[in-house]
């Protein structure tokens, strides 16, 4: 995955993820979807990041910045 890019680890039930991802491409943010249901080891990323919790979306930006479950203004703010 591009290191430049946002990371969003999600699931395609999620509804939270899904407007994650509806913020993200219509503000036209290149992003990668890493589904935690499908992609070995995505999963225990996930529970890594949020000290054991299986929450999402949890999103990663290139600079290191971790937001777990954002509302949509505050993902629109860290854009």
């Amino acid at each position: 995955m591009d290191s430049t890019r946002i990371l969003v680890y999600g699931t395609a039930h999620c509804s939270d993820c899904h407007a994650a991802r509806r913020v993200l491409n219509e503000q036209g943010v290149g992003y990668d979807f890493v589904d935690i249901d499908e992609v070995p080891g995505a999963a225990d990323e996930v529970l890594k990041l949020n000290h054991g919790m299986r929450s999402v979306p949890t999103i990663i930006f290139p600079n290191g910045t971790v937001m777990v479950e954002p509302s949509r203004r505050e993902l629109l703010a860290a854009l």
